[in-house]
């Protein structure tokens, strides 16, 4: 692989420090072999170094999405998520997908959960060079119980449905996440909460604390990171206080969850980027008028707390949620910067850093991605604009002079072929809403089918 010299632009690290103009960086192999002068004057007699003009451009890491599911295809709902799926077209499905990746500026991903064990087939898929793809690091089938996750009675009440694994006791929590490390995950997924359908409300928790030990417990003994679904505060707090490593959502922490996890040093990935789709642009892709509301009191109340976070030193990761309908591949990754801005009062910088620095968390390679420094692994990007002043650049991919990942420059101008989607992959539905009469028929209609 030829060796890479970048000169002349301006280099944002990804540690939080000031940017630096005129910059060099040498790339040699997969790792950054120099920076600043010493790039330069290392490269000034050779003939064999490929060069790279960033001159009026930003240089700086590859983002780190925290919270993607690109096994699921972009389903519009669970129904078509779980029962109109086959593992081999996911599978191809997936592949294609990461290519996308890449192409948004992403070089990093967590696919923390999965249909079948398709993430860590992915992930190894990429590294042994056969599918093109951003860095993988992948979970297995979430952990629930029969109560969890967002489907209601979609899920079984064991074995798994789609990319969940109902475990019914603690015997059956430790021998799944034994079976999940063994076949090779980095992270254990738990849902905390979920959706009850005889409840109204929000998500409820749906684990004892005790059980939630367990998972952290296991896991950590073979030397394996988890992670936790929370949407509500009283499940936040008890997954910081099990030992959860990183949390996503933390909807509506409260004071004392926010300590608990201060306390006991979880990181957070509130995931705005699908509420805020929704909140959005729901009304565009048929989302029921009465949700949108919700969506974005969550967001409003999240924000606060994810501020107060980050003013605490807790640590921040920027995840989208990509890989549904309203999140699809390769067009939403960077909104979440821009969203840690708006709604949880985070500096351009600190949104930087978010979806940077400390997204090595969630890759777990701490000390080798996420920041552009002397012997760490080259995943740059190169791009018109400067994020520091407005941080929606980074969504543009027009932008994007160069993405290189593994120290290797990919090709952003070959086009992916359009995706047609397959017809059993999606359900069709043969109405949004009743068709009464009411709906149907005009006032004079009634009047006359009354009189008849």
């Amino acid at each position: 692989m030829t060796d890479l010299l970048i000169t002349g632009g301006t280099l944002v690290d990804g540690t939080g420090a000031d940017p630096v103009p005129n910059v060099g960086l040498l790339v040699s192999g997969e790792r950054i072999a120099a920076t600043g002068q010493a790039a330069v004057d290392a490269c000034r007699e050779r003939s064999d170094v490929e060069r790279i003009d960033a001159s009026g451009k930003t240089v700086m890491p590859g983002l780190i999405d925290a919270h993607t599911h690109l096994t699921f295809g972009e389903p519009t709902g669970n129904d078509e998520l779980f029962y109109h799926r086959t593992e081999a077209y996911s599978s191809m499905l997936t592949a294609y997908n990461a290519r996308k990746v890449l192409r948004a500026g992403v070089t990093g991903v967590l696919d923390a959960d999965c249909l079948w064990n398709i993430g860590v087939e992915l992930r190894d898929a990429i590294e042994a060079g056969i599918v093109e793809g951003p860095r993988v690091s992948s979970g297995g089938n979430a952990l629930m119980t029969s109560v969890g996750g967002t489907a209601g009675r979609l899920i079984k009440d064991e074995g798994r449905t789609g990319y969940a694994t109902v475990v019914q006791d603690r015997s059956v929590m430790v021998s799944e996440i034994r079976r999940q490390i063994k076949h090779g995950v980095d992270w254990i997924k738990v849902h905390v909460t979920g959706v009850i359908p005889s409840h109204k409300g929000p998500e409820m928790k749906v684990w004892t604390f005790d059980e939630l030990k367990t998972v952290c417990d296991t896991a950590h003994d073979l030397e394996t990171q988890v992670v936790g679904h929370a949407r509500n505060s009283l499940s936040t707090k008890e997954s910081a206080e099990a030992g959860m490593d990183l949390i996503y959502h933390c909807s509506y922490m409260d004071d004392d969850a926010l300590q608990a996890v201060i306390d006991h040093g979880a990181a957070l990935c509130p995931t705005f980027t699908l509420l805020g789709n929704l909140a959005d642009y729901g009304a565009k892709v048929g989302t029921a008028p009465e949700l949108l509301d919700l969506f974005r009191a969550e967001i409003d109340a999240t924000g606060e707390m994810v501020h107060k976070a980050q003013q605490a030193g807790v640590k921040i990761l920027a995840g989208s949620e990509t890989g549904f309908a309203v999140t699809p591949v390769g067009e939403w990754h960077a909104r979440e910067l821009e969203m840690l801005v708006e709604y949880a009062g985070l500096t351009p910088m600190e949104a930087i850093v978010a979806a940077t620095g400390n997204g090595a968390l969630a890759m777990r390679l701490e000390g080798q991605v996420g920041t552009l420094q002397d012997g760490w692994l080259a995943d740059i990007l190169v791009f018109d604009g400067d994020p520091l002043k407005d941080v929606r650049v980074l969504g543009d991919k027009s932008r994007f002079d160069e993405v290189i990942s593994r120290g290797r420059r990919i090709d952003l101008a070959a086009p992916i072929p359009e995706r047609k989607v397959r017809a059993s992959e999606q359900v069709r539905f043969l109405a949004a809403c009743p068709l009464t009469q009411a709906l149907a028929l005009s006032e004079d209609d009634l009047v006359a089918l009354s009189l008849a």
